[in-house]
């Protein structure tokens, strides 16, 4: 009901600045958590990131998202909102920790010239 009494060109303009999805390199489009406080959060498993260095920014590229990444089982691993700082820095720990844990899904050395994985779905 609201959304029609929006006129289309600030309905267009508020879904640019706060867009409702962002793609990732999985090429799976994920939606983004505007209900806590503080940065909107991005949840993805980590292997849909593989490849990705810069964390994405909404807001015409003023506000940074929080990302929570994800394990295999859709558990949290890490939480950041710099991604490149992540892969060099805490992800050869979670790594260590999760191929035992994981065995079948990837967890390449160097995750930045990896591709991301999109988990199958069990049907």
């Amino acid at each position: 009901i609201i959304a029609g009494l929006i006129p289309p060109e600030l309905t267009r303009r508020l879904d640019k600045l706060a867009p409702r999805h962002v793609a990732i390199p999985s090429g799976a489009h994920i939606t983004i958590d505007y209900e806590g406080d503080g940065d909107p959060v991005l949840r993805a498993r980590l292997q849909e990131m593989f490849g990705l260095a810069e964390t994405p920014r909404i807001a015409e590229g003023r506000a940074l998202l929080r990302i929570e990444l994800l394990s295999p089982a859709r558990r949290p691993l890490a939480v950041t909102q710099d991604l490149k700082s992540f892969w060099a820095n805490a992800y050869p720990e979670v790594r260590s920790e999760m191929r035992g844990r994981y065995p079948k899904h990837p967890w390449p050395e160097d995750p930045m010239n990896a591709p991301a994985v999109k988990p199958n779905r069990v049907r």
